[in-house]
């Protein structure tokens, strides 16, 4: 079975001397959460993921999900960490107070997304989208279904689904069929089936909140004859109480690759009572906000995927001895495998992206809060911008990088890490999800380059890449940083062209601009790492000498990834401006 330590110490590295957002430390309703809460908090749930959460990884791979006549159950052990977990308060960590919840920022909750999806991402997803609806409902029921549904998700008794594929549409949502039928007393009867759904169904908690995608009888075809509508497993009273059965059930379990543990349902809505969660037919808008948080956390997922991978390969490669390396002074017997010249670039190709990946998340945790939370309108805005901006980036670079770290780490393993024992192949198929998870890749990459790169009324890029220079041009100043940002700046500069000639072709030859959004999210994201190496730069030679053997860490892993990982950015570039004559122009047989 994998091992896990939650990295604490990076956590609050970050949190410590990374909160640079004078935005974010100007909210008032996160004045009291200083560094000894954050600690607090980490280091139990360090204690949580490495001792009650990792076993069920393996349990949840082996003897996973079941359909039971109608009945889902749920791994060996689940309901008993499922019930110490909610005890515990952790589903309400980032919870509004009134609703029962401790209000913790996301700069605190998002490091314990990390480790959950590290320990066991199956038992995550189970509370995950929970927090989903949850910020859904919060945001736009009325105050009526927030006060009758909110508190018990909040204490996790009850949990939240998002239901939006159906047999006939994934991606394209303006073809769904579901249908939702308005009643005299205002509620809705929803009849239709949806597939896909994450803990749609299991026996953790007492009912399941189900937010539905569906149509009204009048609604415009598309997306916008789309309306959301919150539809309980069981009925509740108007006093809160759980009433009878409604009309939801399980059709079917998916036999997946991975997250085996987590149960993956068809549903089947017949005549189900719903209420209609915002405004009518505004239903894809008002599910965004879920999604856009999700995004985010699928991201995280891959993150933490890719930390206990790294972890596990360094461990192996530390007792493993296999061949002579260059260097040897072993005269007889083989050496370490970590001794390799090739074993350390992987290595280190994993800690660099790893840890880049995480102080690029911490920036962004950041901006979500001022984006939710600032008093003033403009910098709620600019924030929401860069948020935006971002989130397919982090999404699907992180899936996409937890891809490469989880089979870099197989491979150093050997034949050992392609079998079960170790767990390191159940790592790779449980990420496996994460890049097709609210929206493949490539739909991100799309979705960047078309909606947010190309903004008629916002420069939303070119604001970002000032920020970028103004950090480069503090770098440069720095002796010891200064070979780094300038390799920043020359990469900078590169992107602004990518963007210009993106900009350019969209005027008469999309097809060269669609052939080309993965090779630019790639590289988008990897300045958006090389940004966040250099404020993690600064900070450390500043802090060189009050803890040397951790800075030096951190310079030498910078140092590693503006050398090694950086340069990418060069063949994405040059892939992408040849165009997509060769590929369009192409006769499949």
């Amino acid at each position: 079975m994998a091992t896990y330590r939650a990295p604490v110490d990076d956590m609050m590295f970050l949190f410590e001397k990374l909160r640079d957002n004078s935005h974010y430390n100007s909210l008032e309703k996160y004045k009291e959460v200083n560094p000894d809460l954050a600690k607090d908090i980490l280091e139990q749930a360090a204690k949580l993921t490495e001792n009650l959460i990792l076993p069920l990884a393996k349990s949840g791979d082996e003897k996973p999900a079941k359909l039971e006549n109608g009945v889902v159950r749920t791994p060996p052990g689940y309901k008993e960490a499922y019930k110490k977990f909610i005890e515990d308060g952790w589903v309400s960590l980032s919870c509004d107070p009134e609703y029962g919840g401790q209000g913790m920022p996301k700069t605190i909750s998002s490091f314990f997304d990390e480790m959950l999806s590290a320990a066991s991402l199956s038992f995550k997803l189970y509370s995950e989208l929970s927090i989903g609806a949850y910020n859904c409902i919060h945001r736009h029921g009325d105050d009526s279904i927030k006060k009758k549904f909110l508190p018990n998700m909040v204490k996790g008794t009850w949990s939240g689904t998002m239901c939006l594929t159906e047999p006939v549409c994934g991606t394209d949502l303006g073809l769904l069929k579901t249908k939702a039928v308005e009643q005299s007393d205002g509620t809705y009867k929803v009849t239709g089936q949806k597939i896909f759904i994450t803990s749609g169904d299991q026996d953790l908690t007492e009912n399941i909140i189900h937010l539905v995608l569906a149509r009204t009888p009048d609604a415009p075809s598309g997306t916008k004859g789309i309306s959301l509508f919150l539809v309980p497993k069981v009925q509740v009273k108007e006093d809160g109480a759980l009433g009878s059965r409604n009309g939801v059930s399980t059709n079917s379990i998916e036999s997946k690759m991975g997250i085996r543990g987590s149960a993956t349902c068809v549903l089947n809505f017949d005549n189900a009572v719903g209420h209609m969660i915002g405004p009518k037919n505004k239903g894809l808008s008002s599910m965004f906000t879920m999604m856009n948080l999700e995004r985010i956390v699928v991201g995280l997922q891959g993150l933490g995927l890719s930390e206990i991978a790294y972890q596990n390969a360094l461990n192996y490669s530390k007792e493993r001895k296999q061949g002579k390396s260059n260097s040897s002074k072993t005269k007889n017997g083989a050496d370490l495998i970590i001794d390799h010249a090739d074993i350390r670039r992987s290595l280190l190709n994993m800690k660099s992206i790893i840890e880049g990946e995480r102080a690029l998340s911490f920036w962004l945790a950041q901006q979500t809060e001022v984006s939710l939370h600032h008093k003033d309108d403009k910098i709620k805005e600019e924030a929401l911008d860069f948020v935006s901006l971002m989130t397919p980036v982090v999404k699907s670079l992180f899936s996409d990088m937890g891809m490469e770290i989880t089979s870099e780490a197989m491979q150093i393993f050997g034949g050992y890490g392609y079998t079960k024992d170790q767990g390191i192949e159940q790592l790779y198929r449980d990420n496996r999800i994460t890049p097709i998870y609210e929206g493949t890749n490539s739909v991100q990459a799309i979705d960047l380059v078309f909606r947010k790169l190309v903004n008629k009324d916002k420069d939303i890029i070119g604001r970002y890449v000032k920020l970028i220079e103004t950090e480069i041009k503090k770098n440069k100043n720095q002796k010891n940083i200064k070979p780094l940002a300038d390799k920043l700046d020359k990469y900078l500069k590169l992107t602004v062209d990518f963007t210009n000639w993106i900009k350019d072709k969209m005027k008469n030859s999309k097809d060269d601009v669609s052939a080309a959004c993965n090779d630019y999210l790639k590289v988008l994201g990897l300045i958006a790492l090389a940004y966040s190496w250099l404020k993690v730069l600064d900070v450390s030679y500043k802090e060189l000498s009050k803890n040397k053997k951790f800075f030096e860490d951190k310079i030498k892993t910078a140092n590693f990834f503006f050398n090694r990982v950086l340069p990418r950015i060069d063949s994405h570039y040059k892939s992408a401006i040849s165009g997509s004559k060769y590929i369009m122009d192409f006769k499949f047989n």
